[in-house]
């Protein structure tokens, strides 16, 4: 009976080594739409659900602009997940070899916000009137530019370090409107709304080619299937997300094609 103990604790002991032996490290980058504290907190249950569903240690990792996140997703170190907007989805599954796991259900788009004391009805009302973006290559700006093909008459553009700045910098009066995600608008008083860009399709978690098929299956499986478990549910909850749904390369094809002009592209 002492040898039996013996040997279940040597086979536990093995196990339990094999599993740390088997256990990596991996980033979970998010773009820069809000502050870069604020996305390593707001992510965090993700890291920590996937994490034990796994058995990989995950991390969130953030970037104070668009520009250092875009340098930094040029270069492609250590960027083992990214979860991102639609151009930058489908520029990493073109030319980085990313896979596109799942994205958040329905559609994303920006919109031009003012301070509710002063209502603007035309773009056009903002030529020469200084707009507050972040910066390109994040989607925000890259509508915004769109919005303005004339290069005679342009707004101002005043660089924000996320959306909650952009939001600041029109409360206070320090810009006359600013472009944000349309989810955020609701989250702020004393905003007045004047025009929504189109929609794209939700962000997307994608996997660097240096993630194992099997990692980057099980990560997608624990997503997908995260509504049917009570972890999965309070994950999601604290995301404020409805959950996670599948997607293909097709769905995000051809809106790299926005980054056409943009400094590395």
């Amino acid at each position: 009976m002492k040898k039996l103990i013996v040997h279940i604790a040597s086979l536990l002991l093995l196990s339990a080594l094999s599993t740390n032996v088997l256990a990596e490290k991996y980033n979970i980058a998010v773009q820069p739409v809000l502050p870069q504290k604020q996305i390593k907190h707001n992510y965090q249950p993700l890291a920590k659900y996937l994490s034990k569903k796994t058995g990989h240690e995950f991390n969130i990792v953030s970037y104070r602009n668009f520009l250092t996140y875009w340098i930094r997703m040029k270069k492609g170190q250590d960027l083992h997940f990214i979860l991102d907007a639609a151009h930058f989805t489908d520029f990493r599954i073109k030319r980085k070899d990313y896979q596109v796991l799942v994205k958040i259900p329905d559609t994303v788009s920006f919109t031009v916000v003012t301070n509710e004391e002063n209502f603007v009805f035309e773009m056009e009302e903002l030529v020469s009137k200084r707009i507050a973006s972040m910066a390109s290559p994040g989607l925000g700006a890259l509508r915004l530019n769109e919005m303005f093909p004339n290069p005679l008459r342009l707004p101002l553009y005043i660089e924000a370090s996320d959306s909650v700045d952009a939001v600041n910098k029109v409360l206070d009066g320090s810009v006359v409107a600013a472009i944000i995600p349309s989810p955020l608008v609701g989250r702020f008083d004393g905003l007045n709304s004047v025009i929504s860009t189109e929609p794209v399709p939700h962000m997307a978690l994608s996997s660097s080619p240096k993630v194992s098929d099997e990692t980057a299956q099980a990560v997608k499986k624990a997503l997908l299937e995260a509504i049917d478990t009570p972890e999965g549910k309070k994950m999601l909850e604290d995301l404020n997300l409805v959950g996670f749904e599948d997607t293909t390369p097709e769905t995000y094809a051809g809106y790299a094609d926005m980054l056409e002009g943009v400094f590395g592209y």
